[in-house]
């Protein structure tokens, strides 16, 4: 007969203990992780949402989401190179000088596009701003987070 607290129509099958995946020294928490992915699919859908309900021309927002693309790309690729640079892994001067200009670019683009921006409120400029920070940030963040898993797990 079953103990009083206990439900007999479930089966005690789940009692069993479950088997928990150890996380490398090293390694992200998997909330870290997710809150990255979070972040970049948050940011780059609010932006990606802003750039299709606005009442701007085409070839402006092809310029917003070539930004956009771009900063992600010259983001992921700064985060690469100073990683490798501080891990002693061979980064050649030009390519770690490029990358920093690319990031630089891509930001000042964003931001002179703004600034110069007549069709677009102040407040939009700002949402625009923002959601570009956090996919840049985010973009780098799971950079990070991949490197760091892999190098956990090549450890062992």
């Amino acid at each position: 007969m079953s103990d009083f607290n206990e439900n007999p129509l479930v089966k005690n099958d789940d009692k069993k203990p479950k088997i928990k995946v150890e996380r490398k020294e090293g390694e992200p928490t998997s909330a870290f992780k997710g809150a990255s992915w979070a972040a970049l699919v948050i940011g780059v859908a609010a932006y990606l949402i802003g750039l299709f309900n606005a009442g701007m021309e085409l070839n402006e927002k092809g310029y917003y989401f070539a930004v956009l693309v771009f900063g992600l790309y010259a983001a992921v690729s700064l985060q690469k190179a100073v990683r490798d640079k501080e891990e002693d892994i061979p980064v050649s001067g030009i390519y770690y000088g490029l990358s920093w200009f690319a990031v630089i670019v891509a930001i000042a683009l964003m931001a002179i596009g703004l600034y110069n921006a007549g069709s677009i409120i102040l407040s939009e400029k700002g949402f625009y701003g923002m959601s570009f920070v956090l996919s840049l940030f985010a973009a780098i963040t799971i950079q990070k987070n991949i490197r760091d898993t892999q190098v956990a797990r090549d450890r062992d």
